[in-house]
């Protein structure tokens, strides 16, 4: 029996027309949401996610501002501009497009931004607070992986759930996610041995390894009716690919969600945008949460009562 296709993109659009009545609201209350983003040099993959940023927002109503700086750019400089932006209040969220070029420190970049403006999430108070389960500004992806299962329902309590990916943008941050949620979570990388025994006892397995040629989930690798969710998107032998074989994999999972087939990218970046319109009200301090607060949109009804 073939799965069920988990539509990232079908997601997404009702993520982005609850933001739509989120940001009516704010305006209404004289609050315009504003990102800034911050992009150095003209990394081809970075130049367009930022741009794509920019028009999710214009879709739903954000204003934004835009940096480009030079790839020569100095921390120095570029921790003036950060600043800049942490004191300006028409500014509610910061996001610096990783990677950053060679020169500049990624760790002490991201730890300049004020956390209230973190809309990655990555600032080590954000990040503490995320694993205390405390978290107000939570990374996207792994954020928008949750709406998925919550908006298809699906199950994590007492779940294996095998992510493999560790690093700071979803593999560290989803383990917590999934952890508040009852999941018993496997975190699998480049030096675990025996990946595929822990892939075929999963029951859920989410990807995001993004390289083709190290690494492909295929069916012999999961069990049967496991659910499956691809975020890893990279350029393969000329075609933009996701970790898994989708056209293999769905045959033999219950539910599977490829990056490049089924909008896991646009769901992700739909949540990006709750964050811009979430986060500050009147200066530093006062929340827009206290009104929009985002837990989950799909596991609570929380936003429409809100809005109501």
């Amino acid at each position: 029996m073939i799965g069920k296709k988990i539509d990232g993109i079908e997601v997404s659009n009702a993520v982005k027309n609850i933001l739509k009545n989120a940001v009516e609201k704010l305006k209404s209350e004289n609050v315009i949401p504003c990102p800034a983003t911050i992009l150095v040099g003209d990394n081809p993959a970075s130049t367009t996610y930022v741009k794509n940023k920019h028009k999710a927002c214009e879709v739903v109503g954000i204003k934004t501002k835009d940096y480009k700086l030079s790839a020569e750019i100095t921390q120095e400089q570029l921790n003036d501009v950060i600043d800049k932006l942490n004191r300006d209040k028409e500014v509610h969220g910061i996001l610096v497009q990783l990677p950053l070029p060679n020169q500049l420190d990624e760790f002490a970049t991201v730890s300049s931004i004020f956390p209230i403006k973190d809309v990655d999430g990555l600032t080590p108070q954000n990040v503490g607070l995320l694993s205390m389960g405390k978290s107000i500004l939570k990374p996207c992806t792994p954020s928008g992986i949750m709406e998925m299962f919550y908006y298809y329902k699906i199950n994590l309590e007492g779940k294996s759930v095998v992510v493999i990916n560790r690093n700071n943008l979803i593999g560290k941050p989803l383990y917590h996610l999934l952890l508040q949620n009852n999941a018993t979570v496997i975190t699998c990388h480049s030096k675990t041995k025996n990946l595929k025994e822990f892939c075929q006892n999963a029951d859920i397995i989410i990807t995001a390894v993004g390289d083709r040629t190290k690494f492909k989930l295929t069916s012999d690798m999961i069990k049967q009716d496991a659910v499956v969710i691809d975020v890893a998107i990279s350029r393969h032998e000329g075609k933009l690919v996701g970790d898994a074989d989708f056209d293999d994999i769905i045959q033999k999972a219950s539910g599977n969600s490829c990056s490049w087939r089924c909008g896991t990218y646009d769901c992700c970046n739909a949540i990006k945008k709750y964050s811009y319109s979430s986060i500050v009200k009147q200066g530093n301090c006062r929340l827009v949460y206290k009104r929009l607060h985002l837990e989950s949109i799909f596991s609570k009804n929380e936003m429409q009562h809100q809005l109501s």
